[in-house]
């Protein structure tokens, strides 16, 4: 086994789960409430806006491996299997769904291109950050770069039909692909996002909210990853934003649970994770479909 492999597609997953329990708390709150209420929130407590259990995850973590139990059933077509898992988990009725994708939900009947068209035009936008708060099993299962870019875009236009959508998520599993072969975090973003909107705005601190918007979740994710220099400060800068902090602590918890390595997250974070049978056992797949 490749121990360093492991360490870091273990890390990718768990770093989704972390980031979203400790930003679960502090959801739709701003950085003045949290202050009072909280100081600097650093442990994972439950809570907030979702009266979460501790150690409790939200749509974040839970959709990530909806996508990651789809592809490891049909690694060439995931599509079907990708949309039933998110059904299933639909039907569970959980506490916390995104507007859009829960639009595309009602709206879906048989395809997923045409429901998340629908709800674009029904809701007059659909540039949220609900298909890359989901994707990195999909950087962290297929080998070639060209797969990964193939999935990547079809698991967002799943749900998501503006294209600023399945760009972002391009970008951000390329950074990781990078990332699992070793490359630096500074040097892995700076790359991917060469030439893009986001080129200019990663060196300084962003002049918008942190939103569910894709533009806004994005330029909060690579600003904070470039700010800071371990997996715990990630997350935590995350959560003391407030706002979208969940989805924005899930997508930079990944990356820099890929970077720092599962050996890099504190131990007190991923131990207090409730799903840690299942997120262990999908791990599992992963790098077996990744080395096989």
């Amino acid at each position: 086994m490749d121990m360093k492999l492991m360490d870091r597609i273990k890390g990718g997953m768990y770093g989704v789960a972390v980031g979203d329990a400790l930003g679960g708390t502090t959801e739709f709150m701003n950085e003045r409430e949290i202050k009072a209420q909280y100081g600097y929130l650093t442990k994972i407590i439950g809570g907030g806006v979702w009266n979460l259990e501790e150690g409790e995850v939200t749509d974040d973590t839970m959709m990530t491996l909806c996508v990651a139990d789809g592809l490891l059933e049909n690694s060439e077509e995931p599509m079907e299997a990708i949309g039933r898992y998110f059904m299933e988990w639909y039907q569970s009725r959980p506490k916390d769904i995104g507007n859009i994708i829960r639009h595309v939900f009602e709206k879906y009947e048989g395809d997923w291109f045409e429901a998340a068209f629908v709800a674009h035009m029904d809701m007059g936008q659909s540039g949220g950050n609900g298909s890359l708060m989901r994707c990195l099993p999909v950087a962290l299962a297929y080998k070639e770069l060209s797969d990964i870019d193939r999935v990547t875009i079809m698991q967002s236009r799943m749900t998501h039909y503006d294209p600023r959508c399945a760009e972002v998520c391009v970008m951000y599993n390329r950074i990781a692909h990078r990332l699992l072969q070793g490359e630096d975090l500074g040097t892995s973003i700076r790359a991917e996002v060469a030439g893009s909107e986001y080129e200019e705005s990663i060196e300084v601190l962003p002049d918008c909210p942190p939103s569910g918007f894709i533009v806004h979740t994005f330029r909060w994710v690579l600003y904070i990853l470039l700010h800071t220099s371990s997996f715990e400060e990630v997350v935590q800068k995350a959560a003391n934003l407030g706002g979208d902090s969940d989805t924005i602590g899930a997508i930079a918890g990944g990356l820099a649970g890929i970077y720092y390595g599962y050996k890099g997250i504190p131990a007190p974070y991923a131990h207090a994770i409730l799903i840690k049978e299942r997120l262990d056992q999908t791990i599992s797949q992963l790098y077996i479909m990744k080395t096989s």
